[in-house]
């Protein structure tokens, strides 16, 4: 009876510790990564919110560490900074005018990313997966 008892609870054990899914959100693999909802926002005018698509954002975007990219589908932008914490990754850039930055949790690859200039700034949230 008790080695029956010990098979789930090592599992339930192995299921939540962290090291489970150490490496994947740390750069060390390539993510695509989904927007799912997306805000943009102008001095005086509020937020206009909706879905990425809404906004002319991609569907996916694939984070290549090795080459330093974040690559959509109409273009690549290069990664030009990168901070890794104990509980997120952090990348910056710059785009068609814009600043951006994307911070992801090291512990469930949620996302975070804005893009910002003189006029406003665009915010999207959603999710990456190791490829």
């Amino acid at each position: 009876m008790r080695s029956i008892l010990n098979v789930p609870v090592a599992a339930l054990a192995l299921a939540l510790s962290p090291c489970t899914m150490a490496g994947d959100f740390d750069g060390s693999k390539q993510l695509i990564c989904a927007p799912v909802e997306a805000a943009a926002c102008a001095s005086g005018e509020g937020c206009a919110t909706g879905i990425p698509d809404d906004f002319g954002a991609p569907a996916f975007m694939r984070i290549d560490f090795l080459q330093k990219l974040v690559v959509g589908p109409k273009r690549a932008s290069p990664i030009r900074a990168m901070d890794k914490t104990e509980h997120q990754l952090l990348l910056q850039g710059v785009e068609l005018g814009h600043g951006w930055s994307m911070a992801i949790d090291a512990a469930t690859g949620k996302m975070a990313v804005t893009m910002v200039d003189r006029h406003g700034a665009f915010v999207v949230f959603g999710a990456c997966t190791p490829q």
